[in-house]
């Protein structure tokens, strides 16, 4: 009998009473299962491969973003160092040894020879406007005539460059009081440099420039290193591609044969169960009621001296009978696809109301769930309720089940004396623990709440569909040690309620 019943207790593809799924053999026809396997399993590894191709969008974008910036800024940096160099060099060869004490006298024929020597610098370099100011803020010379002469107050920044300060270069609209005749020309490209006049007093040489040449050096830029970047984080993405499909793949198998294992387990425990229900009530239960009908005829017929003994006997013995019906029916496990899992959870209440614990069951008028997560939902509810009716002392309980979406959450809460989660297992809450452990193998949460004095709140939370119906078993690639550890936990579950 025990052979026997560890043969089918342990082959998973006979425990439902469906025929195995088999495999589609080469050179026959495929499978409906097979078929519809293969384009879940198509559908769930493109899926995956498309949130790796967002998240590496993402990212690429992400990255390119801040160099752009970087790019543009380094760009137009490199644009006004070269305009400040160019102004430097005009400045030190061409305008400081034309800035004779004629021209700073303002006299006419100076200041016309000066302008004929910077009419060609005008005109190749691009600047737009010219000033050569003195150490007072006095302007000496400027392309705009009515400039000349004029004072300006001096700031910090012209005070500082006159004392060897750096040259400056900035990018930006002009609206200060010198340069009314700049006012909107938009963005021009404003240089400062210190230079000396042929006498060696010290000057500062103003330039103004359009900024679209700074603007065309960054696009130029921009467009000559942008493009490698992106080509090479897109050739990386890609690179990364097949590894990742091949990854998707691969923990696509393992979650199955997971799934695969847990449906074994729970199907052998439920298969356990009946069969110790069955050989408990065909034959244990059954020679215990004829040994109390055969009590009862000794206590008609016996001697009138011990017919108290065969009262006490058989009375003890009617008890311990119903005691075993009872764990019977706790232990023959329902059917959830015939029964639903309402009606399943309310055929636990009888227990307790022996006990005096009222029970409320709160499920969701639309519930959806298959057949793998009901199992589990009624398993959580029948161990807590186990607890409740044995350790609790309480008068009331509840179960509670919630659904949003893919989350799926049962809870079972009691007004008992509670206990300490922290302390260690006792023999009634050691079936809670390996119930955990369970449900995390199946991908859901499991969490025991509890205190001295305040009752108990045991809360399983659980994700999309727990398997895929029909799943072929025998292609899981687990360890005999993990089916056996799965297997054991369960089997003590069954074997304690």
């Amino acid at each position: 009998m025990g052979a026997q019943r560890l043969v089918r207790a342990g082959t998973c593809g006979t425990v439902t009473g469906r025929p195995p799924v088999r495999r589609s053999q080469p050179g026959e026809p495929p499978q409906a299962t097979d078929i519809t396997r293969g384009v879940v399993e198509r559908r769930e590894v493109r899926a995956a491969v498309a949130r790796f191709l967002t998240a590496g969008f993402v990212a690429l974008v992400l990255v390119a973003i801040p160099i752009v910036f970087w790019v543009r800024a380094e760009a137009e940096r490199h644009a006004l160092a070269n305009a400040r160099d160019i102004t430097q060099r005009l400045a030190d060869s061409v305008v400081g040894p034309l800035i004779t004490d004629e021209v700073l006298a303002h006299d006419p024929a100076a200041l016309e020879l000066l302008e004929q020597r910077l009419a060609p610098w005008l005109a190749e370099s691009g600047m737009t406007r010219i000033k050569v100011w003195d150490e007072d803020g006095r302007v000496v010379y400027s392309d705009v005539d009515s400039l000349i002469g004029r004072d300006f107050e001096q700031e910090e920044w012209a005070r500082l460059l006159l004392a060897g300060g750096p040259a400056t270069a900035t990018l930006e609209s002009q609206t200060a009081e010198e340069n009314e005749y700049e006012e909107g020309s938009g963005e021009l490209v404003e240089v400062y440099v210190r230079s000396a006049s042929q006498s060696g007093a010290p000057m500062i040489f103003e330039t103004y420039s359009s900024g679209d040449g700074v603007r065309r050096e960054q696009h130029a830029v921009l467009m000559g290193v942008i493009p490698p970047l992106l080509l090479s984080l897109a050739a990386l993405q890609l690179t990364q591609l097949v590894p990742a499909v091949r990854l998707a793949r691969r923990i696509q198998v393992h979650q199955a044969a997971r799934t695969a294992l847990l449906r074994c387990a729970i199907e052998s425990s439920d298969q356990e169960r009946r069969q110790i229900a069955g050989e408990l009530h065909d034959e244990v239960i059954q020679d215990l009621s004829g040994l109390a009908y055969a009590l009862e005829s000794e206590e008609r017929r016996g001697p009138p001296a011990l017919q108290d003994v065969f009262i006490n006997a058989r009375t003890m013995l009617q008890t311990n009978i119903r005691t075993l019906r009872a764990m019977t029916s706790e232990l023959y496990p329902p059917d959830l696809e015939e029964l639903g899992l309402e009606a399943s959870l309310r055929r636990l209440e009888a227990p307790l109301i022996e006990r005096g614990i009222g029970l409320t069951v709160e499920i969701p008028a639309k519930l959806v769930l298959d057949r793998d997560r009901a199992a589990l939902l009624f398993r959580v509810a029948r161990e807590a309720l186990v607890n409740v009716g044995k350790h609790s002392s309480a008068r009331s309980a509840a179960i509670r089940i919630r659904q949003a979406g893919q989350l799926t959450e049962i809870s079972v809460t009691d007004d008992g004396v509670g206990f300490d989660p922290t302390e260690p297992c006792t023999e009634g809450h050691l079936g809670l623990r390996i119930l955990g452990d369970t449900i995390r193998q199946a991908g859901g949460a499991f969490d025991v709440r509890s205190a001295p004095g305040t009752g108990t709140a045991v809360i399983a939370t659980f994700g999309g569909a727990a398997a895929t119906p029909h799943a072929d078993v025998r292609t899981a690639s687990w360890s005999l040690p993990d089916l056996v550890m799965a297997r054991a936990r369960l089997m003590f579950l069954a074997w304690r309620s």
